[in-house]
């Protein structure tokens, strides 16, 4: 493959765009001109110590350092899926979940994907377990943050309803049902957006990073296929995951809903 490599004056031509958008946002009056800077500058700075740090875990190729930048992927995406719902679970319940669902759901996908279709030697190899749980943390991220923000809002708008049904008989499970299937739709709709504009009205990301690297475009079509074939089913688990621990974690034994342990967390 012939890939392009960039040079500081060929970013900063393209930096001008940004520059152009927050001069138009100044003269317009839109006040986001401060914020698309900041948020430019924290970009570029994020992924360049991102890159020196990957550029010494793909040297080492060492399992040990595999490990670590994984695990701490997989804690920042923890991390944002807790704080990302409102309302939220009192303490830490959000960030447990967050971290369940994450780590389970991140971790089999990636693994998986490792032991059968790609194959690297050794299996851990940081250039392809690194940036694949770096993608399929981003599906997981949006479809269980999703998920929570869609149920718990859900639970604190639709409190009578449910204590209505509750006390009409039905069980909370069944009283729940209507509202987990739904918060479970809501956590998949990203990623079944994402499959069917895929091909027809955008070129995905890593489908058209191998094109610009030289790769053959039928096996960057493969391997984009099997990418969102692995982030379909990373964000389905996630967001059933989340749901379902949700729903568990705003009910008893006694079948009452305990809206009680809810808190607004914005």
């Amino acid at each position: 493959m012939n890939a392009v490599t960039l040079q500081a004056a060929d970013v900063a031509i393209a930096a001008l765009l940004v520059l152009a958008n927050a001069l138009a946002s100044l003269l317009l009056g839109l006040r986001i001109h401060r914020q698309l800077l900041w948020a430019a500058a924290r970009m570029t700075v994020q992924l360049l110590l991102v890159g020196l740090v990957l550029r010494f875990v793909f040297v080492a190729s060492s399992p040990a350092f595999t490990l670590v930048a994984v695990a701490l992927m997989i804690a920042a995406a923890a991390r944002e899926v807790a704080v990302r719902s409102a309302p939220r679970l009192r303490g830490a319940g959000n960030l447990r979940i967050g971290a369940a669902v994450v780590g389970l759901s991140s971790m089999a996908t990636v693994v998986l994907a490792l032991l059968t279709a790609i194959r690297p030697q050794p299996w851990y190899d940081p250039r392809y377990a690194i940036p694949l749980m770096g993608i399929v943390l981003g599906s997981v991220l949006n479809s269980a943050s999703l998920g929570l923000d869609n149920f718990f809002g859900g639970v604190r708008a639709q409190r009578t309803a449910i204590e209505a049904q509750l006390a009409l008989g039905a069980s909370i499970r069944q009283a729940l049902a209507e509202l987990v299937r739904g918060s479970i739709r809501r956590g998949m709709i990203p990623i079944v957006n994402q499959m069917t504009a895929a091909g027809v009205i955008t070129l995905p990301g890593t489908m058209t990073g191998q094109l610009l690297a030289g790769m053959d475009p039928v096996q960057a079509v493969k391997y984009q296929i099997l990418l969102l074939f692995l982030l379909a089913g990373a964000g389905g688990f996630a967001a059933m995951g989340a749901v379902h621990l949700a729903s568990r974690a705003v009910t008893d034994g006694r079948q009452r809903l305990r809206t009680d342990r809810l808190e607004d967390g914005r």
